[in-house]
């Protein structure tokens, strides 16, 4: 079921969450360039790749937050927060498998969820709907795989830290990865319901 905003929205464009979700998509590529340094010859930056990320996290959690105490819920506000959701999903993917640190069929089981939701999103459009909301599911989906990519690119050295790191991490991203498609699978289950609606509307 999708998330029922009852809150009164706003078309203001300079709002701090809208601020803080700027911010976070300018993020995405400098966390890219950080994380693919060594594989062109650069220093490692794991560090700072990792403190970007973690940003992106508390800004994720205080976008939401603060639109919704402060009543500055946006239509801006609810594109960009899932497409920085998904745009870090995709730049830590390209950068985790380019290292070899993730498995192929992990980042293409990932993807394919991504292909079924934009085939979703232009059926939504050829009948007139706007993009899925983002559900429950979908940012407990996130939140796991946010904490599992961190965790195995900490896991890509050696040590009882790294040991560690790679047990928690996989665990976040098996997790994560069902829940991820889980609520793929919802989105279908909706649009298939609007699209059988118009058509006995019709």
């Amino acid at each position: 079921m999708e998330v029922q905003e009852t809150r009164v929205q706003t078309d203001r464009v300079l709002t701090i969450p809208n601020i803080l979700s700027m911010a976070r998509l300018l993020g995405v590529p400098l966390f890219l360039w950080l994380i693919l340094r060594p594989e062109f010859g650069g220093p490692q930056s794991d560090g700072w790749a990792l403190l970007v990320l973690a940003l992106s996290g508390v800004s994720d959690y205080l976008d939401g937050k603060l639109a919704r105490r402060w009543n500055q819920v946006s239509s801006l506000g609810r594109l960009l927060d899932p497409a920085a959701d998904r745009l870090y999903i995709l730049s830590t993917l390209v950068g985790l498998t380019w290292r070899e640190i993730l498995p192929v069929w992990l980042t293409a089981v990932l993807l394919a969820r991504e292909l079924v939701l934009l085939v979703m999103v232009g059926i939504l459009r050829r009948h007139g709907y706007p993009p899925p909301q983002v559900n429950y599911l979908g940012k407990a989906a996130t939140f796991n795989l946010m904490y599992a990519f961190p965790l195995l690119l900490l896991s890509d050295g050696s040590g009882w830290l790294a040991s560690l790191a790679a047990i928690f991490g996989w665990a976040f991203a098996g997790w994560g990865t069902t829940l991820y498609w889980w609520a793929g699978v919802l989105y279908v289950v909706q649009v298939r319901r609007l699209v059988r609606a118009d058509a006995m509307a019709g």
